[in-house]
């Protein structure tokens, strides 16, 4: 890498374009430091890819025509950590993707400061995945992944809004909501290890959730929307899945995230 790139737009295409995981989350660690340290000043415009560069493998499916994941044994835990790991891997993309794709709404440098925050943690989290699975006898692309989590970025390019509602505010809510009880499993089944990192994954997407937050509400006082009823129209108009209980609602409420988003689904 031979200098900091141009501007922030430039250095989120860099990474949307990068193939290899290894070098995806260097230059994460790269561009943020530049960001960060002023070597990138202007935030600048691009055109993101519809889908970002991705390597020979995994092999990507359907959800509906993933196998059934084996429970149990070294070989079920190398399975959940490299489902974990892909998440990690596309969460990378999805937060360069909003820097990148939203440069015409008017957004003060906290916001970029969040999501260039948000990049170097997934970067972070699909590191230690990819170490943990290594320690397993695995490694990130031995295994099929789901294709369906492109699908949000997909489903949500025409609006920043809708970005803010469907990726943080319900997809990583949701691993708010899913990771104490897996955490407790693993432990239950001695695995100590994945455990710990997973816990560690769980508190670093709750800062994530608030950024989600934090800017869905912004841009509802600058557009004059009230905020709940709006996240509401979004999910029925874009969201494919269902939420459902439970709701950790210590973790949401960490995030700022007030009961009344999720309210409707908690029955």
């Amino acid at each position: 890498m031979s200098g900091a790139p141009e501007t922030l737009c430039r250095a989120a295409l860099a990474v949307l374009a990068e193939p290899d995981p290894a070098a995806k989350v260097a230059l994460t660690r790269a561009h943020a430091a530049d960001w960060r340290a002023g070597a990138i000043a202007e935030v600048g415009t691009g055109r993101p890819p519809d889908r970002p560069a991705r390597p020979p493998k995994p092999a990507l499916r359907l959800p509906r025509d993933m196998p059934r994941r084996r429970k149990g044994g070294v070989a079920g835990r190398a399975a959940f950590v490299h489902a974990i790991a892909h998440i990690e891997l596309n969460a990378i993309d999805l937060a360069w993707d909003i820097v990148a794709r939203f440069t015409g709404e008017a957004m003060p440098r906290a916001f970029h400061d969040d999501w260039v925050g948000v990049a170097l943690d997934e970067a972070e989290h699909f590191d230690l995945l990819s170490r943990r699975l290594a320690e397993l006898g695995s490694a990130y692309g031995e295994l099929p992944a789901h294709d369906g989590l492109w699908e949000a970025a997909a489903n949500t390019a025409d609006d920043l809004m809708a970005r803010l509602a469907l990726v943080p505010m319900v997809l990583e809510a949701r691993g708010l909501d899913t990771t104490p009880a897996a955490v407790r499993r693993l432990e239950a089944n001695g695995d100590a290890e994945t455990a710990a990192i997973l816990a560690r994954i769980g508190a670093e997407e709750v800062p994530h959730v608030a950024a989600g937050v934090r800017w869905f509400e912004h841009l509802a006082r600058a557009r004059g929307l009230d905020p709940v009823a709006h996240f509401h129209d979004l999910l029925r108009a874009r969201f494919a899945g269902v939420l459902k209980p439970p709701f950790n609602s210590d973790a949401r409420a960490a995030a700022g995230m007030d009961p009344a988003y999720w309210a409707p689904f908690d029955a």
